[in-house]
């Protein structure tokens, strides 16, 4: 009776890890699935990098009609879309943003720290991406805020950047 039972649970556990395994396979494959290829990663950052631009849009119809508060609610979503992003060019492009609602607000100073925060967050991710195009951009951005000693600091990084690019290092 022992060797019975013996035998038993010895193919009661082989079931078991037949059915485990088994059920290991299958949430593999549901997870390959579900698991984007590069192609999709690569089209999913595309559309991340770029869908702070509809929301920039959107705040500019806002403004056209006058509507401040659904420029300001388009803002908060083009500045979390540029966050989301990985490029310079959208910070940039909200930090503009913000400092055009506040025209139309008649806060143009009240509007300066929203900008100012988009445009060091642009400094340091043109930086990152050795971009030199990116510093002159953002140096112009500082430069129409009046901060005139980091927009003077951009463009010697700018300057050092486009060397280093020219050298290939």
């Amino acid at each position: 009776m022992a060797k019975q039972n013996g035998s038993t649970i010895l193919r009661t556990s082989l079931a078991a890890a037949l059915i485990g395994l088994g059920l290991v396979a299958a949430v593999m494959e549901v997870r390959a699935d579900l698991t984007p290829s590069n192609t999709q990663r690569a089209a999913l950052r595309v559309r991340f990098d770029t869908l702070w631009q509809a929301h920039v849009v959107t705040v500019d119809r806002a403004l056209a009609q006058h509507d401040v508060s659904a420029a300001v609610a388009a803002w908060h979503d083009a500045y979390g879309a540029a966050l989301a992003s990985r490029g310079w060019e959208g910070m940039i492009a909200v930090g503009d943003a913000f400092l055009r609602i506040g025209t139309e607000a008649g806060t143009v100073s009240g509007s300066r720290s929203n900008a100012r925060q988009a445009y060091l967050n642009a400094l340091v991710r043109a930086h990152r991406d050795g971009s030199s195009e990116g510093m002159r951009r953002t140096a112009a951005a500082f430069a129409a805020l009046g901060d005139h000693a980091v927009a003077t600091q951009c463009l010697r990084v700018a300057d050092t950047l486009a060397a280093t690019n020219r050298k290939g290092v």
